[in-house]
């Protein structure tokens, strides 16, 4: 059996060995975030080291590490970046998260020091790695499963089940929101050139068949109005109004609503009912939180937001306005929403008030249904949600949330529903 001491060695040769091979391409331009200077953390948060890109197909919340965004270790207090990760992991800990590890960019000269990565899973206690759900470490390397065998006597096999290797970005479709998640141009362009390596290896690939239609009875994926032409003109989806409703009668006082996950084959299943347009009875998996979930994944899989793409932009400039006008901003905002649009954000929002209002319960103030709600109202058409970006999505989403009686009460629309 290899000793620890060797097989530190042996990863140290492994990494330099990786680097000889295929020298890292340097980052382009800026981080993808670009804090404010106020920022506590600003001296790590600059270099876009970690990022929050919004939810996973199943309202886990993604956190995303760049190794391709570390400077040289000279330039870099590692202890300052350990507390930063512990900040950026305090704000979402208490729901169910995932991370996504960019392995590529890693080198000797920026790699934090294996004790570092000790004193940092030590330095993470239970309530840190009982809400991880998954950690998928992209483009793994010798290197990596190296330190995997010298950590293994640390981690327990409950926590060993959550990673999973990911060897080309493509893989990631299959586990979460790619169009969400913040990849360094670097990493990308070396996803291409393994990718181009692959092809050259191997023989030529099967075309995929083009894409089904989706079905008479389609519920997710599909637009609202598609939704509503096909349901004889009901304007607010049924997927809504059924975990809307149960959620109102059974829910309310739940401690972290929206907070959890389900599991994510149960999720798939009744998707696939209310797609067939088969009944779904919530009563009959006595867990609260799978309506949740539904709820969730219904909005995260419009083709285009609840509150439509023109809406993005409005929203980040949210934090120009000054503190007392931005109540009198959101509601200009949401006025200027389509009609059905604005029927449907209003049933929604109506019942998250609802939510928030029972807060001393169910521990979900305007505030954290936010934070799980923001980034499925809104996203923009074609660039992922960085961790800048996360902020003014947040506060105007609190603001809808908690003074939804101001934000929506002088707008009436023909046929509109509450909860």
């Amino acid at each position: 059996m290899t000793s620890v001491p060797d097989l530190e060695k042996l990863a140290e040769i492994e990494l330099q060995r990786e680097e000889d091979v295929d020298p890292v391409t340097a980052p382009d331009g800026p981080p993808c975030s670009s804090p404010d200077p106020s920022h506590p953390f600003y001296d790590i948060a600059r270099h876009g080291i970690i990022q929050v890109s919004g939810d996973d197909k199943y309202g886990r919340k993604l956190i995303v590490f760049s190794s391709v965004c570390l400077p040289p270790s000279h330039q870099l207090d590692h202890l300052r970046l350990l507390q930063y990760l512990k900040f950026t992991l305090d704000q979402y800990v208490e729901m169910d998260y995932i991370l996504v590890y960019f392995h590529y960019g890693l080198r000797s000269t920026n790699k934090p020091s294996l004790k570092w990565l000790r004193e940092t899973y030590n330095e993470f206690d239970r309530k840190y790695k009982k809400n991880l759900k998954a950690l998928y470490v992209v483009h793994p390397t010798n290197f990596i499963r190296i330190v995997w065998n010298i950590f293994k006597p640390l981690i327990s096999h409950k926590f060993g089940k959550k990673l999973t290797y990911v060897n080309y970005l493509d893989e990631l479709r299959d586990h979460l929101n790619y169009e969400q998640l913040v990849v360094p141009p670097a990493v990308i362009k070396h996803d291409e050139k393994l990718r181009a390596a692959q092809k050259a290896g191997s023989s030529p690939t099967v075309k995929n068949p083009p894409p089904r239609p989706p079905l008479p009875t389609q519920q997710f994926g599909v637009s609202l109005q598609y939704i509503r032409e096909r349901n004889g003109g009901a304007i607010i989806p049924l997927v809504m109004t059924q975990t809307v409703t149960y959620l109102k009668e059974k829910g309310l006082r739940t401690e972290g609503i929206f907070r959890r996950s389900a599991r994510v084959q149960l999720i798939k299943d009744i998707q696939k009912l209310y797609n067939l347009g088969k009944p779904v009875n919530f009563e009959q998996y006595s867990d609260i939180h799978v309506p949740a979930v539904i709820l969730k994944t219904f909005l995260r899989e419009l083709p285009e937001p609840l509150l439509t793409f023109r809406v993005y932009s409005q929203m980040q400039d949210i934090m120009n306005v000054e503190s007392s006008l931005r109540v009198t901003r959101c509601k200009q905002i949401i006025e200027g929403l389509p009609d059905h649009d604005f029927i449907v954000a209003k049933y929604l929002l109506c019942f998250l008030h609802m939510v928030s209002q029972e807060s001393i319960s169910n521990k979900m103030s305007a505030s954290n249904l936010a934070c799980v709600f923001g980034v499925n109202l809104v996203w923009p058409q074609l660039d992922s949600v960085s961790l800048t970006a996360l902020m003014p999505i947040n506060i105007c989403t609190e603001i809808l949330i908690q003074h939804f009686h101001t934000v929506f009460g002088s707008r009436c629309c023909t046929a509109e529903v509450l909860p």
